[in-house]
């Protein structure tokens, strides 16, 4: 039977940003708005964000040759593709002996005119849409001019689609964001709103934690292998970091 899936595919999310070391402080200080000049795309990352993918680019290099990742689907937004570079010089991969796509389908949410207010400015300023925000819920809430999570997951489809047209067989390492793990793990495993809620009320997905799928050929599907997998950056000693993304949204 030939393959319908990657053999192998680990999604991660990007390193520490600068956006979450200076959300931290808006929201420690109780400011309204997140001090940051960068567009959310073009915020790179802190300094222990690359630590952490030079970390887990260590752990990929470790892998046998025929193990390693062969495709590198990344978003565009910097700290993403930073992430991706970082890792593989860690790993000591040459970015021309794999293939790097950045698709935009794999971008961050887009929060809207929420973007760059915290919690706290939220509440100041449009106080209506928490209302709103809970009556409709988390996964089906839409910012004016952003997405809800049935947004991302849509253009994830056909992302998943393409991978599964062009990259069956072969061993896949997707780097994103936290919503885009979260809603890539909802897709694969066929879960419900209420099930990839719970998991996300559960924890933040930590800053280059990998989750991974294995292809099992009796199933014809992947399997989850790891979730969250952070041990890379403890045995470098990178201290792990879980904040949420930049742009504050209110949890559930």
């Amino acid at each position: 039977m030939q393959e319908q899936w990657p053999r192998t595919l680990w999604i991660v999310r990007h390193g520490q940003s600068a956006g979450n070391v200076a959300r931290d402080a808006a929201e420690a200080a109780g400011l309204p708005v997140i001090d940051i000049a960068e567009r959310d795309i073009d915020t790179p990352l802190s300094e222990l964000g690359c630590r952490q993918a030079r970390a887990l680019g260590h752990w990929f290099g470790e892998l046998s040759p025929g193990r390693r990742p062969e495709v590198v689907l990344c978003s565009p937004y910097v700290r993403a593709r930073q992430t991706a570079h970082q890792m593989l010089e860690g790993a000591r991969i040459a970015p021309n002996s794999l293939r790097l796509r950045v698709d935009e389908r794999l971008r961050e949410k887009e929060f809207g005119i929420l973007d760059r207010l915290t919690h706290f400015g939220i509440r100041q300023k449009y106080p209506e849409l928490g209302e709103q925000r809970a009556h409709v819920g988390k996964f089906y809430f839409r910012p004016p001019g952003g997405e809800s999570w049935c947004d991302v997951i849509l253009r994830l489809r056909s992302l998943l689609e393409m991978m599964t047209r062009e990259h069956a067989g072969q061993r896949v390492l997707v780097v994103a964001h936290q919503v885009i793990v979260n809603c890539m793990r909802y897709l694969i495993e066929c879960m419900d709103e209420a099930e990839i809620l719970a998991i996300d009320k559960l924890a933040d997905v930590p800053n280059c934690g990998v989750t991974s799928y294995e292809y099992d050929p009796r199933r014809d599907a992947l399997v989850s292998d790891l979730v969250n997998f952070v041990a890379p950056l403890r045995q470098a000693g990178a201290p792990v970091t879980v904040e949420a993304d930049t742009p504050a949204a209110p949890k559930p």
